[in-house]
């Protein structure tokens, strides 16, 4: 059953791709955003980050915290994720752990209809996010959680396609309400 909003946040204790101990007690008192990715080597989940990337100050001065889950090892964290030096923690799942605590789905669907997305195609393409090794990753879709400070759920948004995320502009416009 997906989470919603209300449902405290499950807590969990990981080490990210560069050995720190990420433990979601430590940040209660801060907004969250929790983001659930593929496999590492996913176009759509690296374009994703790459737009996390470009607002993370913007978050970041905001009080956001961002925690990103990827569903493969620290090598291939470091392999592509990591490439981008994205300036939050990027913690490695390859057994699903904290993805089944926070109802992470899968589908072979959610490939077909992201491939439909033109225009994501397109900046896939064009932007060196695109390798074959993601056709063998999982078929998890994504998600995104937003926690307050008291480790409640604000929002639970559960993609329907590799591509599909909770906007950015959602995010702000939470982060802008006090």
């Amino acid at each position: 059953m997906r989470l919603e909003k209300g449902n405290k946040a499950p807590l969990f204790a990981k080490e990210d791709f560069l050995g720190n101990q990420i433990d979601l007690f430590h940040f209660k008192g801060k907004k969250i955003l929790i983001s659930f990715f593929r496999g590492a080597s996913c176009p759509f989940c690296n374009l994703r980050v790459h737009e996390l990337i470009k607002n993370s100050r913007v978050f970041e001065e905001k009080g956001l915290v961002i925690i990103a889950f990827f569903s493969s090892s620290k090598e291939e964290i470091r392999k592509y994720t990591a490439k981008q030096n994205p300036p939050f923690s990027v913690i490695p799942d390859p057994g699903f752990s904290i993805y089944k605590k926070y109802e992470a789905e899968s589908s072979v669907w959610g490939m077909f209809k992201a491939m439909m997305r033109i225009g994501a195609m397109f900046k896939l393409m064009t932007g060196g996010f695109f390798n074959l090794k993601t056709i063998t990753d999982k078929p998890t879709l994504p998600a995104d959680i937003l926690i307050d400070e008291e480790l409640v759920i604000h929002k639970a948004y559960y993609g329907s396609d590799y591509g599909d995320h909770i906007s950015l502009g959602t995010i702000q416009q939470w982060l802008n309400n006090k």
